[in-house]
């Protein structure tokens, strides 16, 4: 699968300037690592959420779930501490789609970092996407 240049650049984890979040995005990741072990990898995407929120208020950890962005219809799954977008998957494969969706989530919501995370996969591999704030198109 070819993915274009903004794709790659957003994802990849190797990008030179200093990790954005590092600490709430290892809590983030921890908990969604628990809840895929918990839950498996063939419940609902709602049923992962629902343990996630109880997860989240088990910390103390400020949250929104299913937070409306703007008037723009589109619906971010939970937003941490108000700084970390998350967006949950339970679907057989990620498609660009998938990447793009949380791509304009955070440039609609002015969220520097998101976290896309696909609950079907056997091995969870959250994938951090950060806003790119010029895209470029030739």
């Amino acid at each position: 699968m070819r993915m274009d240049t903004n794709q790659r650049i957003a994802t990849n984890s190797t990008i030179s300037e200093k990790v954005i979040y590092p600490e709430l995005s290892y809590t983030i990741t921890g908990i969604l690592f628990a809840v895929h072990n918990e839950l498996g990898q063939y419940s609902r995407e709602k049923q992962y959420g629902d343990l996630i929120e109880k997860h989240l208020e088990k910390i103390s950890m400020s949250y929104n779930r299913e937070f409306p962005i703007g008037d723009t219809g589109n619906i971010l799954d939970f937003i941490v501490d108000n700084k970390i977008a998350i967006e949950l998957k339970a679907t057989r494969t990620l498609t660009k789609e998938h990447f793009r969706q949380i791509q304009n989530y955070l440039q609609q919501s002015g969220l520097r970092l998101g976290m896309l995370v696909n609950f079907r996969q056997k091995y969870l591999k959250p994938a951090r996407i950060i806003r790119i704030d010029h895209i470029h198109h030739s």
